[in-house]
């Protein structure tokens, strides 16, 4: 599987500052390597806010939760890898 076969999903919400940071991270991994990402607003939804308002900033990787609260370029970018 190629990079460009994942897509990470940054979990949010507005005024999060740890969530900047991630994006950050995040649009320059994906920048990199080509991967398709995109954001999602936990306050737009019930189940999200329930299951994540504890742990944002979140990333999944291909649907499936990779990171909480800090994003890990080199982790990442492994995972993209793999």
């Amino acid at each position: 599987m190629s990079p460009q076969d994942h897509r990470i999903t940054l979990l949010g919400k507005p005024g999060c500052h740890l969530c900047d940071d991630a994006r950050a991270v995040i649009e320059r991994v994906a920048t990199e390597l080509g991967v398709p990402w995109e954001e999602r607003d936990i306050t737009a939804s019930e189940e999200d806010y329930a299951k994540y308002w504890e742990m944002i900033p979140v990333t999944l990787v291909d649907g499936v939760q990779h990171d909480f609260w800090r994003v890990d370029e080199d982790r990442l970018r492994a995972a993209l890898r793999s």
